[in-house]
């Protein structure tokens, strides 16, 4: 859907926007945005990507009980919650007890 792939980018640009203008690099779950965007081709689009290494890297970086507390907004970003909620198990991963259930 091309309308998710540019609300994507619009979001990224915005995302690189906030980490030149600050010192500080924005994080999330122990991890910073842009690493996080690593992770983008794995969990946006109708069929994803299978993650890289590299985002796997970060996943294994990542407190996903915090995570999981964002998958009601993952949505407002056109993520699908499903992929974002697959991904750990993707990567090796075990997701939490908390983070399971329908999306």
């Amino acid at each position: 859907m091309a309308s998710t792939g540019i609300l994507v980018s619009c979001l990224m640009a915005l995302l690189v926007l906030v980490v030149v203008a600050t010192d500080k690099t924005p994080t999330i779950c122990n991890v910073g945005v842009s690493e996080l965007g690593e992770c983008l081709p794995a969990i946006t689009g109708d069929k994803p990507s299978w993650p890289t290494k590299g985002c796997c890297k970060v996943m294994h970086k990542v407190n996903l009980p915090c995570l999981c507390n964002y998958k009601d907004k993952f949505l407002q970003y056109g993520i699908s919650p499903k992929n974002a909620m697959a991904l750990p198990k993707k990567c090796g991963l075990k997701l939490p007890a908390q983070c399971r259930g329908k999306y």
